[in-house]
């Protein structure tokens, strides 16, 4: 498995592309699948221009929980950035997820951790209509990831040891 390259592919709720780019697979441990994207990676949103980012990352996509996390290298303002989403899934050379609006940050430079887009998450649990398991899954996702990245509980205890195979 190790670095062969994956694509990253998050929708919205009603199928529409989110975030989409290349990102090459590092490994697993316990806490799931392990993807790296080196600075100077592309991705684009949903049908905006694409972005090149400066600065090297890993993602994290755990086996059996509705998240993914993102592990940002220095000086990137957010050293932990989780997305809470449907289950990720695995399908040949890519993996899938619906984005749900709730993330999860916590910031390099004072370590505060918060909630955000829980604005976006109200209006589109209307629009998109997200069934009441959806709804619950997602709220007790983020609660969980609240809890674990304000504590630094693993894997967010510290830069995982896969940062150091993509800087």
């Amino acid at each position: 498995m190790p670095h062969e390259i994956v694509r990253v592919a998050y929708s919205k709720y009603d199928g529409a592309p989110h975030w989409n780019h290349p990102a090459r697979l590092l490994g697993e441990d316990e806490h799931g699948v392990w993807a790296g994207c080196p600075a100077g990676t592309s991705g684009s949103r949903g049908g905006e221009p694409p972005v090149v980012w400066s600065e090297p990352f890993v993602m994290l996509f755990p086996r059996d929980a509705w998240w993914t996390a993102i592990f940002n290298a220095a000086p990137h303002k957010f050293e932990v950035y989780c997305d809470v989403s449907t289950v990720p899934r695995w399908s040949g050379g890519e993996v899938t997820m619906v984005d749900l609006d709730l993330d999860v940050i916590r910031v390099r430079e004072d370590g505060r951790v918060f909630l955000d887009d829980e604005d976006e998450f109200e209006e589109h649990r209307v629009t998109y209509a997200y069934p009441p398991e959806v709804v619950g899954n997602a709220r007790a996702a983020a609660a969980a990831l609240l809890t674990a990245v304000t504590t630094r509980t693993a894997p967010f205890a510290r830069a995982p040891h896969w940062l150091s195979r993509v800087t």
